[in-house]
């Protein structure tokens, strides 16, 4: 993982999401939109329980993300939460400094 880029990590519950609204071209649009705004898609799953979609995305920035994720509810009409993440190594790292204080 890139220690510039920021990941993120996308889930949303979709409750009056038409069901002719969920198909391929849709998700190659959602692709797109990440492209557009300097994201890669690492994965995008379809899920049961409390969120519908999640997806794991990279980004070169916060404010690209935040970009993505206005251009991904324009395109379907479902809200999306954006999660910053850090892989575990990294965060050992960050908390081992942190107690060093």
């Amino acid at each position: 993982m890139d220690k510039d880029s920021t990941p993120m990590l996308t889930a949303e519950p979709a409750p009056a999401v038409p069901l002719v609204r969920c198909v391929p071209e849709r998700t190659k649009k959602a692709v797109e939109i990440v492209g557009q705004h300097g994201g890669k898609v690492i994965s995008m799953y379809a899920v049961l329980g409390e969120h519908d979609l999640v997806f794991t995305l990279h980004f070169p920035s916060t404010e690209k993300a935040m970009a993505a994720s206005v251009g991904l509810n324009l395109l379907t009409g479902i809200s999306f939460t954006t999660s910053p993440v850090v892989d575990v190594e990294q965060f050992d790292r960050m908390i081992s400094e942190v107690k060093n204080l």
